[in-house]
């Protein structure tokens, strides 16, 4: 780090470093939006340390990935069939739309908001 002077004063001449470009879903952007809120010293460290683009990007995976498999083992236990889908369409949307809400407020409890 070194400073310039500016005037009276000495300026810190701060530079970034390259972060990774990965692709940030909408995971990653919620938790995003999280941590500016509600952990500003996170956020902060993560940006300056040019981490902060593949943070996102790993929570963004995870909670993909648990999003995926919380939804297909609810609709196993809970019995939701291509069976039910091609008898009912309707009760088997209900249920899908059901499981998909809870799933969500899994991973939003677990890796979004926490």
């Amino acid at each position: 780090m070194w400073y310039e002077l500016q005037g009276d004063y000495y300026i810190p001449c701060l530079t970034v470093l390259d972060q990774d470009e990965s692709p940030i879903g909408i995971w990653g952007q919620r938790h995003l939006r999280y941590i500016k809120q509600e952990r500003k010293v996170l956020y902060t460290e993560l940006r300056t340390s040019g981490k902060l683009n593949s943070y996102l990007a790993n929570i963004n995976e995870q909670a993909t990935e648990q999003m995926l498999l919380l939804t297909k083992q609810m609709a196993e236990r809970e019995g939701i069939t291509e069976q039910l889908k091609a008898q009912d369409q309707m009760l088997w949307v209900q249920r899908m739309n059901n499981i998909q809400d809870r799933a969500i407020e899994i991973v939003n409890h677990e890796l979004i908001y926490a």
